[in-house]
């Protein structure tokens, strides 16, 4: 049974090596991957699926929440709480966000039949006292956060949100509110926000270079309980998918990579990372934190190492001379999105480097907006500056699959689109924020 036994945690080693290695390679730390192949003397090119590591990660995480829910459940202390203490649960179990991403490789030179973007119902849901300049959903799609230059932060519940739609059509009595939290500690406009991933942590990056913690978990908390104080303009920060670190978009030309239990910042030392026209506009981690992009004011589009903080990949020039203003990865990470004010939305490969698709028909050559791809990952939304209007392209094909007035006055600053659900929320230069629910596709 010994014997037996030995063989079978030998195969396992051998099973979890050519995991590791197929998860290196799949994700282009091609150096990482050589370096544990060699090492373990795992084959570099086993057949494995696509993400197939992360997979059986979440289902064990899974499993063992199941386990504890069984049990005892243990309190969590991330170090954080306002008060020292353990902190409340943020989310609860996560629903089944979509996955697997759409395969753009297939389809780059060829056009083919494109899909109607669903009508979307809109809906005026609250006021900032300034310009509303940012939003972000939770990452199970429940709340959304906004920020605005009157420096206040308001957090929406999104099923209230819905109430609020119902209540229009005579279905509900009484007013619904949806803001559940107001949160009133910058000194200067907000440029940012992010959830934790796990926890009811909030966080913001502002002109008055801080960037803010608060903990949403307790209803009467107005202020921050942890702050960071950086050295320039915080334009955007990002969580790591496993909340122990974060990133700060600066004024700087290089991304600050923040530990947040310590708040000790890390820079990448080699200077030619640096994007030459300075000001990163946004930052954000790919979905499982092995890589970050960045957007700059000088045009470029860069792709870090989430480990070691180095550029594997820069795109200069990806918007011309012209800002890059936001860039983000599709769910599988070969891909990322970005936008600029040359008023184009285009598709990079991660590994290349080389323009996939390019997206035209909308102008946004001074407002600092964002592309964003739905929930599926199937259309690709943006705004134009020029005509007010929200305009939505088939993914794929690249055709514009619907445009509509976006009842702003005034265009968008900022459309953020939900993880999980069809619907997304447009932010003005009229200080209005606006929810827009979508039929389910």
């Amino acid at each position: 049974m010994a014997v037996e036994q030995t063989l079978q945690e030998g195969m396992l080693q051998r099973h979890v090596m050519t995991l590791i290695v197929a998860h290196l390679r799949d994700h282009n730390l091609i150096q990482a991957a050589t370096a544990v192949a060699n090492a373990t003397m795992t084959p570099l090119n086993s057949e494995v699926p696509q993400n197939k590591l992360l997979d059986l990660v979440r289902k064990g995480m899974s499993a063992e929440r199941d386990e504890i829910g069984r049990g005892a459940a243990p309190s969590v202390d991330m170090g954080m709480s306002a008060s020292g203490g353990a902190m409340s649960a943020g989310y609860g179990p996560l629903p089944a966000l979509p996955t697997m991403s759409l395969d753009f490789s297939s389809v780059q030179e060829t056009k083919g039949s494109s899909k109607i973007f669903p009508k979307h119902d809109s809906r005026h849901v609250s006021e900032h006292k300034n310009v509303a300049r940012c939003a972000r959903f939770s990452p199970d799609g429940r709340l959304i956060a906004t920020g605005s230059a009157d420096t206040s932060i308001k957090l929406f519940e999104v099923e209230k949100i819905r109430q609020m739609m119902m209540a229009d059509g005579g279905m509900r009595e009484g007013p619904v509110r949806p803001v559940i939290r107001t949160f009133y500690d910058h000194m200067q406009p907000i440029n940012d926000l992010d959830f934790h991933p796990q926890s009811a942590i909030l966080i913001s990056g502002a002109k008055d270079r801080t960037i803010k913690f608060f903990d949403f978990s307790k209803p009467a908390a107005r202020r921050a309980f942890r702050v960071i104080q950086d050295t320039h303009n915080v334009r955007s920060v990002s969580f790591h998918p496993c909340g122990d670190y974060l990133l700060a978009g600066t004024d700087h030309p290089i991304a600050h990579l923040y530990d947040v239990n310590t708040f000790q910042c890390y820079l990448s030392s080699t200077v030619q990372d640096a994007h030459v026209g300075g000001a990163v506009n946004q930052v954000r981690y790919s979905p499982n934190g092995s890589m970050y992009v960045t957007a700059s004011k000088d045009g470029g589009v860069r792709i870090w190492d989430g480990v070691s903080a180095r550029c594997v990949r820069a795109i200069t020039g990806a918007h011309g001379s012209t800002e890059a203003t936001s860039a983000t990865f599709t769910k599988d990470q070969r891909y990322v999105l970005s936008c600029g004010k040359d008023s184009s939305v285009r598709l990079w490969e991660v590994g290349s480097g080389r323009q996939v698709k390019q997206y035209n028909g909308s102008q946004h050559s001074q407002i600092r907006c964002q592309a964003a791809f739905n929930q599926t990952e199937e259309f690709i939304l943006c705004i134009d500056e020029v005509t007010n209007e929200v305009v939505v392209w088939d993914a794929l094909t690249d055709d514009i699959a619907g445009r509509f007035p976006s009842n702003h006055v005034g265009a968008p600053r900022w459309l953020e689109h939900s993880p999980s659900e069809p619907c997304f929320v447009t932010c003005g230069t009229d200080r209005s924020v606006r929810f827009w629910r979508g039929s389910i596709m």
